[in-house]
């Protein structure tokens, strides 16, 4: 009864549609010739084919399947990317082939989404993690299409929300024929929640690469740095950006010659965050504006996409944001596969079991408060035998925790075979 009452309203909204993306992109969170994808509607044909159809939330998704997008590739497939953020389209042109596609998913309402599948007809959907949106999902059910949810994850809030609802829950997840688990915690959440097949394997984002850096951007950086010691403060939320100035002010009074990288998880917010360091009495410059930092800069924002694998690179110590607000803490696989020291927040829910193994080998550590942040980027930088013991236990603990993405190819390899066995009968 709640799917139908969803139904229901969304059809209803459908035209209020086109007033929500007008404001979405007055805010630069949508690309005005792309908008009439979320109506379903595509200025590019369906290749011939079998296609498999992957839809991810945004950015951190997305990469996760990328070695997964190649295996797919590489067994004679046409892949379709779907996503919701003008970020993920962006990383998905630079860092896929031009074979695979892309496009925004539509607006959950029942003509946007049929009118999405009409078009595309999907062989096989492979949703990623969490983002689970009802029409959608039951309408490709409806059309036969095998649903496979790969690499899930379902946090505690999420999990209790669903409880909450557990009739919808359950009516909503038999549509898919597999779940793909992060880990036993995850599965059983999926299972108890109504999920009819659930296997663990394991976090994809294990098995990503290390992030990638333009060779020649990293030389120009490493000039304008010289000698200088470098704290990465990666993906921070608002609410983190003060700490990590003051505890830089605090740190600066032993290591002079600190250097503090901030890129924030929403790089629109740079201009907004030199506001606040220098307030704070700090000498800041933004990535943004073509500057490179010198010999007097405390704070330099890095307010761009697609360079955190320059600036870990640069790092004695990296601090991974989403971890002091009630985020539930961002990924710190990428700077752990760069053999990078780690600090961060006791708020890191979203990768627990993650920043578990790595605070035990002591590749990570939590810090309490702005005086303990302080102090640690402080012994790490007076000590380079504690960093690197560290940045080897963080990689050599990643290292050890992967293999999701065998495990997950192996799960969907029938459904491969059988998307080839029908594509030649049919051509037979």
């Amino acid at each position: 009864m709640t799917l139908r009452a969803y139904r229901r309203a969304m059809s209803v909204a459908t035209p209020l549609a086109d007033l929500w993306l007008k404001r979405r992109l007055r805010r630069g969170k949508e690309i005005e010739e792309r908008l009439g994808e979320r109506h379903g509607e595509s200025t590019l044909e369906r290749p011939d084919g079998p296609l498999v159809w992957l839809h991810g939330a945004s950015v951190g998704e997305l990469i996760a399947v990328f070695p997964l997008i190649e295996r797919l590739r590489a067994q004679d497939v046409r892949v379709l990317v779907t996503s919701g953020t003008v970020t993920s389209a962006q990383v998905v042109k630079d860092r896929l082939p031009d074979d695979v596609l892309h496009q925004f998913i539509p607006l959950d309402t029942p003509r946007f989404v049929t009118r999405f599948l009409h078009h595309w007809r999907p062989d096989l959907g492979l949703f990623i993690e969490q983002d689970l949106w009802p029409n959608l999902i039951v309408s490709a059910a409806r059309r036969r299409i095998p649903l496979v949810l790969i690499n899930g994850r379902m946090s505690e809030q999420s999990f209790k929300s669903w409880r909450s609802l557990k009739r919808t829950a359950k009516a909503l997840l038999k549509n898919f024929d597999l779940c793909l688990a992060q880990s036993a915690l995850d599965a059983e959440r999926f299972s108890q929640l109504g999920m009819r097949a659930v296997h663990v394997t394991g976090n994809l984002k294990l098995d990503v690469p290390a992030p990638p850096a333009n060779a020649d951007k990293l030389a120009e950086m490493q000039r304008a740095v010289t000698d200088r010691q470098i704290l990465v403060a990666a993906s921070t939320h608002p609410g983190e950006e003060d700490a990590i100035i003051e505890a830089h002010r605090r740190a600066r009074k032993t290591r002079p010659r600190l250097l503090t990288i901030i890129a924030p998880r929403h790089p629109e917010r740079g201009a907004e965050i030199l506001q606040r360091a220098v307030a704070a009495g700090s000498r800041g410059m933004l990535r943004s504006r073509g500057v490179l930092p010198d010999v007097r800069t405390d704070i330099y924002v890095a307010d761009t996409m697609g360079e955190l694998g320059l600036f870990y690179r640069l790092a004695q110590v990296v601090f991974v944001g989403g971890s002091i607000v009630e985020h539930g803490g961002q990924n710190p696989i990428e700077a752990a596969k760069l053999g990078k020291p780690i600090l961060h927040g006791p708020n890191v829910w979203n990768f627990q079991d993650i920043y578990a193994a790595l605070d035990a080998a002591r590749g990570a550590e939590e810090v309490e408060n702005i005086g303990h942040l302080a102090m640690r980027i402080g012994d790490f930088m007076k000590d380079p035998a504690s960093r690197k013991a560290a940045g080897d236990a963080a990689f050599r603990t990643v290292e050890r925790l992967g293999g999701a993405l065998d495990r997950t190819f192996a799960d969907l390899e029938p459904y491969l075979l059988q998307l080839r066995l029908v594509y030649q009968a049919s051509n037979a």
